[in-house]
């Protein structure tokens, strides 16, 4: 990217979030994300350039540093800062406006300070050879995947009923969205292929801000922020449908719309416990047994048919739930050590540096809280490790997956069978997930995948006040609206046998 040659005409609008937008490439599969004002800061910045420069920088600081080093670098691309002209970037303002949705107009694009984060387009993957169909990319905003202990809650529902599911009806009441979500995060975290499944089809079915699929690097399914109206989901099912008609390598034009949905869920299911070429190993903790089912998910857990053994421990779920865990307060428990460190800031102002209170995100920021003593000794340093902790694990509960899905050619799909067949001689492991029955008049299709994470901003020391009234806020009405959702059947699945390359 030469930046002396930017031209507006070049990128497209992306897609924007709370503080950010983002236009990404016509040609190359490169996005940058752009800071965003209040619109009556238009024309008096609220910050300088230097200041805008730092606190992108900070982002990739913490993205590289911190982050990736206990999500795992194999998901995680920082990026990196870039000065773009000013009159590019102004060009570039005027061009996605007319794009961009009414409601998020209430805040204008920095067109002063020229700095952008610039960043790989993960919805346009370059993965192996090119095939007849474009790449699939599902991005899924899993959400926290764990009850607090019952130890510093006040209100006893917070350790049956997960935040995600209290926070449904929240929305709801408030207008945001018209229907809950029977998605529960704790059943995708589960590792069960059951539930998981079950999680996921209720993403598909309410996707909310939570899920979206693109294809080519456009994105074919999503909810519409703002709209009252139901996504598509026949216009997905469209799309789908080339990606699963292959069976005992012939077209099979007559594959169900429901056969097409489930599969593609297990490709899902399979890629988000894939250990990535790690060990595999699937570890359970002891320490979370009995916070991972919630009382408000309509799955029937009397409908398992065979136990959850947990996560991998390579998997991209795994890792992600345990950076959440890091919260191991709530934040009830959390916000008086929040109180005390306020307090020792007013009194010693000097000490935000040396307490990395707004970074540097280095070495030394993540040490701090990965060295936290398990006992409150009641030192402003230990204070400072647990709110850094909850930081750390709220960017964890609010970030992205990104799963890539490239199908294989029918050369490369006839090259894999063979090789899993000497494999299989030789007993080498190979992520080939079976059915619980022989399917052998069936062979489903095969995908290469990858899978990312992003969304890893730093979350501000002085949002912890604002977290804790939410909190209070969500769980009051929760009560007040009549506690869980309404038990219903689960509707069954077959499971699939379904092949996979990793990357």
């Amino acid at each position: 990217m030469e930046l002396d040659k930017m031209d507006e005409n070049d990128w497209k609008y992306h897609g924007e979030g709370n503080k950010s937008l983002v236009v990404s490439h016509v040609q190359h599969p490169r996005v940058l994300r752009l800071l965003k004002y209040p619109a009556e800061d238009s024309e008096n910045p609220p910050q300088t350039a230097e200041q805008a420069y730092r606190q992108i920088q900070n982002i990739v600081d913490f993205s590289s540093n911190v982050m990736s080093s206990l999500l795992g670098e194999k998901f995680i691309h920082s990026g990196e800062v870039v000065k773009l002209p000013l009159e590019f970037v102004r060009q570039l303002s005027i061009k996605v406006q007319h794009q961009r949705p009414a409601w998020r107009c209430d805040k204008v694009m920095d067109i002063y300070s020229g700095c952008a984060l610039c960043l790989p387009n993960l919805t346009s993957p370059a993965l192996h050879q090119p095939t007849h169909t474009p790449p699939l990319c599902i991005e899924i905003k899993p959400k926290c995947g764990f009850l607090p202990s019952p130890k510093h809650v006040s209100k006893d529902i917070k350790t049956k009923v997960c935040r995600y599911c209290m926070h449904q009806h929240y929305k709801v009441a408030n207008g945001k969205w018209k229907r809950r979500s029977f998605y529960c995060p704790l059943d995708l975290f589960s590792g069960n292929r059951q539930r998981m499944h079950f999680a996921i089809r209720h993403l598909i079915e309410e996707p909310q801000n939570n899920f979206k699929v693109f294809k080519g690097g456009q994105c074919i399914y999503s909810s519409k922020e703002g709209s009252d109206e139901s996504p598509d989901m026949n216009s997905l099912l469209h799309h789908l449908r080339p990606y699963f008609l292959h069976t005992n390598n012939r077209m099979n034009s007559h594959v169900t719309s429901k056969a097409v949905l489930n599969d593609f869920i297990q490709v899902l299911v399979n890629a988000l416990l894939s250990s990535g070429g790690g060990d595999g190993s699937v570890v359970a903790d002891r320490q979370a047994e009995g916070r991972g089912f919630c009382e408000a998910s309509i799955f029937n857990k009397e409908r398992i048919r065979h136990g959850s053994r947990g996560l991998p421990s390579d998997s991209v779920l795994f890792r992600i739930l345990q950076t959440q865990m890091l919260d191991t307060l709530d934040i009830e428990g959390l916000y008086p050590l929040y109180r005390q460190v306020e307090q020792h800031l007013q009194d010693f102002p000097k000490e935000r540096t040396r307490l990395q209170i707004e970074g540097p995100y280095n070495e030394a920021f993540l040490e701090k809280l990965q060295k936290c003593p398990s006992e409150n000794d009641g030192s402003v340093e230990y204070a400072v490790a647990k709110v850094h902790q909850y930081r750390v694990a709220m960017t964890a509960k609010d970030c992205s997956i990104m799963v890539a899905l490239v199908p294989s050619s029918e050369e490369e799909e006839d090259n894999e069978r063979c090789e899993n067949k000497i494999l299989r001689k030789i007993n080498t492991t190979v992520y080939c997930l079976s059915s619980q029955r022989q399917l052998r008049d069936f062979r489903p299709p095969a995908f290469s995948y990858s899978a990312s994470i992003l969304d890893l901003d730093p979350k501000p020391f002085d949002s912890i006040p604002r977290q804790l009234r939410l909190d209070q806020k969500i769980v009051s009405c929760y009560l007040r609206t009549g506690g869980a959702l309404p038990k219903g059947p689960v509707r069954e699945k077959e499971d699939c046998t379904l092949l996979f390359h990793p990357m």
